[in-house]
């Protein structure tokens, strides 16, 4: 695949935010990274590569301090990344989008899709984390953000520690999901591994019940971890997009 030109929108303070646009037919596949993730990562290449041999339109971004875009990772929060993305979509003129959200990524793609309504035709979550601030930080969590301002974790993906600001753990108690009703009625497909050690498996099915939508379907990988980054995890999620795609009339 010959990789788009990085094209950069730039926000009210300055930041210039990075993204690759691949022109095609639509709806145009928007690909949102977990945390501390990138638009480089191998899920979103294979998707584009995919894409393009479609000639489908899809489009990939780095969230302010993440990849190529500017600003300082742990400036950000879900608000603003929320915006980020929003502010990325508006320079691009894209029309009717399916939204692909992994880990946080699919917690991102609830806000941006409540803030775009119908322009969302369909939403695919990939271990989608929603509301991770509330179900994975215990009381000696909270009381460590509220005393230090961040929490350092361990990690297994390359980054060590993972850091979680006191503004970014803020922001995501204002903006928790799965007590409610989420107010989408796209159709909407939510991938798991069952042997995620990240984000349980049952977080999708709660997921499911809390969105309005009745066209949800909930896909579990028994022995899926929480990447789903394999041959045949991919292969999965190119399937589902694609018939989520071809299902879709603009």
């Amino acid at each position: 695949m010959l990789e788009p030109a990085a094209q950069c929108v730039t926000r009210a303070d300055g930041v210039r935010l990075a993204y690759r646009h691949l022109p095609g037919r639509g709806p145009t596949l928007v690909f949102l990274p977990g945390y501390k993730s990138d638009m480089q990562g191998g899920k979103a290449q294979a998707l584009a590569a995919w894409a393009a041999a479609q000639g489908m339109a899809m489009l990939r971004l780095d969230y302010s301090g993440c990849g190529e875009s500017e600003g300082a990772f742990e400036d950000g929060t879900l608000d603003i990344w929320r915006d980020d993305v929003l502010a990325v979509l508006a320079e691009a003129n894209v029309g009717p989008l399916i939204l692909i959200g992994s880990s946080m990524g699919g917690w991102l793609m609830l806000l941006v899709a409540e803030a775009l309504g119908k322009q969302v035709t369909a939403m695919v979550g990939i271990a989608a984390a929603p509301d991770f601030t509330d179900w994975d930080f215990d009381a000696a969590d909270r009381a460590t953000i509220a005393a230090n301002g961040r929490i350092e974790r361990p990690s297994d993906y390359g980054y060590d520690p993972m850091v979680i600001t006191r503004g970014f753990w803020q922001s995501g108690q204002a903006n928790l999901k799965l007590a409610g009703e989420v107010a989408i009625d796209c159709p909407v497909r939510l991938i798991h591994g069952q042997c995620d050690p990240d984000v349980p498996w049952e977080t999708s099915f709660k997921l499911a019940d809390a969105l309005r939508s009745s066209d949800v379907q909930t896909i579990l990988v028994k022995d899926g971890d929480h990447r789903l980054s394999r041959d045949q995890d991919i292969a999965l999620l190119i399937d589902v997009v694609g018939k989520l795609a071809r299902s879709i009339r603009i």
